[in-house]
């Protein structure tokens, strides 16, 4: 197979390249060269922000390919401008997508068919939010590829490479060890998929010739809050204790869920949204997910490698609890 991965040199998009390299893919990166190309691939170099004259390495290559892997998460505009280039070039486009899409809030066990964000265009350009940027990208993928485009639905992504700092930090914090502020109770379910596996699930599912959308997620309750901080304990030898804390309490202290204290939520209309949604079709279509235990070790090995800082997006805030405010709470 012959893939173009649009990106592919950071997380998701890095992800996809090596398992296609791993199975003896030919795969080209297109990357706007701040980091070195995946050993193996071969690059092209150009800004999609930069509209026509940003894809000039792609329109002169020459090059067909079997399949494109997209994963933009900015205005969908670069998105569009992508597909409709490459719509005669590649028999298939594979567009890392988001449930954030569905319009807010998702009820659970919310399926493909569920009602989506409004006001989303293929055209937008500019600052767009994240849920219409999405699916602005989905439209767009659809407008040039049709029934040869996948959509891929994702909610939280997690694994090696992530550099949204989820994971790591609460692998950091962890590995410091103490008292540690765990929000809520260990016993509520979590809903992920580890980068890795999507990135397997989309090279299979895109040989195979599926289209539309997919949520690609592990079921609910694959895991639990517990069950991941437990395997942060366990992977980094820490001497760390988890404190379990009542959200009231934590929201009473300004600790915010998902930005403060990653990856977790209380109950109500944004857990249901993040953490219940349906996995069926996916599964059924192959999706298999990897126990969380395999998933936080091999991040701690990730991380340690890098010296125990992971690489952060410049357009994504930084997430973790003040140390000084998980002290005030810690003493209480």
């Amino acid at each position: 197979m012959r893939l173009l991965m649009l990106g592919g040199t950071e997380f998701v998009g890095r992800a996809v390249t090596d398992a296609a390299l791993a199975r003896g893919w030919d795969v080209t990166v297109f990357h706007r060269g701040r980091h070195a190309p995946p050993p193996g691939a071969s690059a092209l170099t150009g800004d999609r922000t930069a509209g026509e004259r940003g894809l000039a390495a792609l329109a002169e290559s020459g090059q067909d390919w079997d399949l494109v892997v997209d994963t933009w998460s900015g205005a969908p505009a670069a998105v569009r401008d992508a597909a409709r280039l490459l719509s005669g070039r590649a028999g298939h486009f594979s567009y890392v997508s988001s449930r954030s899409v569905y319009a807010y809030p998702a009820a659970p066990g919310l399926d493909e068919n569920g009602p989506l964000v409004t006001g989303a265009s293929p055209d937008d350009g500019g600052d767009v939010p994240y849920d219409r940027a999405k699916r602005g990208g989905e439209l767009a993928a659809l407008d040039a590829f049709g029934d040869r485009a996948l959509l891929a639905r994702a909610g939280l992504i997690i694994g090696p490479g992530e550099n949204i700092g989820r994971l790591p930090w609460w692998l950091s914090r962890i590995a410091r060890g103490g008292p540690v502020i765990a929000p809520g109770r260990p016993d509520a379910q979590i809903q992920y998929i580890d980068a890795r596996d999507l990135a397997e699930w989309i090279l299979d599912a895109a040989a195979a010739g599926l289209n539309g959308p997919y949520n690609t997620v592990s079921r609910p309750g694959h895991a639990t809050m517990g069950e991941l901080l437990e395997a942060c304990v366990r992977a980094t030898g820490s001497d760390a204790e988890l404190r379990w804390t009542d959200p009231e309490v934590l929201r009473a202290a300004g600790a915010e869920p998902w930005s403060d204290l990653p990856i977790w939520l209380p109950p109500g209309e944004l857990y249901d949204t993040m953490h219940r949604g349906d996995h069926t079709k996916a599964h059924a279509a192959g999706l298999r997910c990897r126990p969380v235990e395999e998933t936080v070790a091999d991040t701690w090995a990730w991380l340690r490698a890098l010296g125990g800082t992971a690489p952060q997006r410049p357009d994504r805030p930084a997430v973790g609890l003040d140390p000084e405010r998980e002290a005030k709470l810690l003493a209480l």
